[in-house]
């Protein structure tokens, strides 16, 4: 939906430029995550003047069969940019798809996160730094604050990201 509306587009891509310069001066690319990463990527790899590239969550089936679209130089310093990290999965085969490729990444930073417990320690055990613009117990808060949820729904907002699998069986 953010890029449906230019305002918010470039909010969201001049915070993700103000995050990646602090934390990972040093990229010399950036790449999206297929398919909500890509869009955030062109947005942020244009105003950086910075090449980008683009990973799939599996190689293609046909033409020259890539997972990574674009060029990789080796080494290359490449930050990772994701729209939303739950449990961590999607976004490290993405990571580990650029290394394949040569790329050196250096991090990631994503939109949202929910701060489940299990992307936390896959982050860690990968040895990957990342980060978020916003995440669930803000949003939470914030949705509070305005009258949106009562303490009560906090309370089972809250119980559900303690164990999110366990719901709805």
């Amino acid at each position: 939906m953010i890029l449906s509306y230019p305002d918010i587009r470039n909010k969201v891509a001049e915070a993700f430029l103000t995050q990646i310069k602090k934390q990972f001066p040093e990229v010399k690319s950036v790449s999206g995550v297929a398919t909500g990463g890509i869009a955030q990527a062109a947005l942020v790899a244009q105003k950086m003047d910075l090449p980008m590239t683009y990973v799939r969550s599996s190689a293609k089936g046909h033409g020259r069969q890539n997972q990574v679209e674009g060029v990789v130089h080796a080494n290359e310093a490449t930050v990772v940019i994701e729209d939303l990290v739950s449990t961590g999965g999607s976004s490290l085969l993405a990571v580990d798809a650029l290394k394949q490729a040569g790329a050196n990444v250096h991090g990631l930073v994503a939109i949202f996160t929910y701060g489940f417990q299990k992307s936390i320690d896959a982050f860690a055990q990968a040895k990957v730094p990342y980060s978020t613009l916003t995440n669930y117990d803000l949003l939470i808060q914030e949705a509070e604050k305005m009258g949106y949820v009562s303490a009560d729904q906090v309370a089972r907002l809250s119980n559900w990201k303690q164990a999110p699998d366990a719901w709805g069986v």
